[in-house]
C-alpha cells in the first residue's frame, strides 16, 4: 500500500492504493532524459551516450566510445530499471507498459528480482551436478534459436513471441525441470538429449497454458536456497497467465518447429565466420 510521501505515484485498486509501477516509469524516465542532457555534453569527447524507449521493454542506456578516444571501440547497452528494495537481495522492478498490440499491464504490478537466490541455486547445483553439466549450455542454445527463429516471424507475433518465451521463462523451464531429476543425466555427453527435453518441456508448459513462478509458493526448492517466509507462503503465480490461449498455442508450435529445423535455421542466419567448415568426406 501506498505511504504518504508517494500519493503521487499511486492507483486505486479495488478500494485500496497502491504504488503504480507505470507511474513510477514514467516519472524514472522523464528524470533520465533529464539527466542524460546534463551530462551528456561531459561526456562527448569520450563517448556518444543516448537513451532509447521501445514499447513493453525498459528504457536502455546506449554508450558507444569515440574511437579516436579509446583503444577499444566497444559499445555498451545497459538497461535502467527503478527497484524498490524488499531486504535479502530482493527487489520490486517497475514492469513496462505492453506494447500496442498487447494487453496494457496492470498499474498495480511489479515484478520480483531474485538475483541472489538463482544464484544460490545455481551454487548448489554446481554442486550436485556432474562437472561437465550442461544445463547452461542448454539454456544459451535454447536462446540462440529464440533470437534467431524470431528473424523470420513478422509482427505481431515477433513480439509476442519475444514476450512470451522471455529469458525468464526459459531460465525458469529449466530450474524446473532440473530439480525433477536425476542430475547426473545432465552430464554434457546428453546435450542433445537434455535440450530435446527441455524444449518438449516448455511445449507442454505452453500447451496447457501453466509455467509456475520458480520462487514464489514454490515449496519444492532445496533447502541450500533460503528464502524469507513472505516468498515461501506467496500465492504461486503463473508465468503464461498474460497470454492467450492461440497466442500460446503458436508459441508452441513455432518452438517445436524451431527445434525441428535448428540445424537450418543456424545455418540461414549465423555470419559464416562463426561456423565451422564442414568436415571432408
Amino acid at each position: 500500500r501506498c505511504r504518504p510521501f508517494a500519493e503521487g505515484f499511486c492507483v486505486e485498486l479495488r478500494g485500496r492504493s497502491h504504488l503504480s509501477s507505470g507511474l513510477v516509469l514514467r516519472w524514472f524516465q522523464g528524470h533520465l532524459q533529464r539527466c542524460l542532457g546534463a551530462v551528456r555534453y561531459r561526456l562527448q569527447e569520450r563517448c556518444r551516450v543516448s537513451l532509447s524507449a521501445c514499447p513493453g521493454r525498459p528504457p536502455t542506456l546506449h554508450i558507444v566510445p569515440c574511437s579516436d578516444y579509446v583503444c577499444c571501440h566497444i559499445s555498451m547497452a545497459v538497461r535502467l530499471i527503478p527497484a524498490i528494495p524488499l531486504g535479502d537481495a530482493l527487489y520490486l522492478t517497475a514492469l513496462p507498459p505492453e506494447g500496442p498490440r498487447g494487453p496494457p499491464a496492470p498499474e498495480a504490478l511489479w515484478g520480483l528480482n531474485a538475483s541472489r537466490q538463482e544464484q544460490r541455486l545455481l551454487s548448489w547445483l554446481k554442486e550436485q551436478a556432474p562437472a561437465s553439466s550442461c544445463h547452461l549450455k542448454c539454456l544459451q542454445i535454447l536462446k540462440g534459436l529464440r533470437d534467431l527463429r524470431g528473424q523470420g516471424l513478422e509482427e505481431p507475433f515477433c513480439s509476442q513471441w519475444g514476450r512470451v518465451l522471455s529469458s525468464y521463462v526459459l531460465k525458469t523451464a529449466l530450474f524446473s525441470l532440473l530439480l525433477r531429476g536425476p542430475l547426473e543425466a545432465w552430464d554434457e555427453r546428453f546435450l542433445v538429449e537434455r535440450l530435446e527435453d527441455l524444449v518438449l518441456y516448455l511445449r507442454d508448459c505452453l500447451r496447457k497454458q501453466v509455467l509456475m513462478h520458480f520462487f514464489l509458493g514454490n515449496a519444492s526448492l532445496p533447502e541450500a536456497v533460503a528464502l524469507p517466509r513472505f516468498l515461501k507462503e506467496a500465492a504461486p503465480v503463473n508465468l503464461l497467465a498474460a497470454f492467450d490461449g492461440p497466442t500460446l498455442d503458436l508459441a508452441a508450435f513455432q518452438l517445436i518447429n524451431t527445434w525441428i529445423q535448428a540445424p537450418h535455421l543456424i545455418r540461414m542466419y549465423s555470419s559464416p565466420r562463426y561456423l565451422r567448415p564442414a568436415p571432408a568426406p
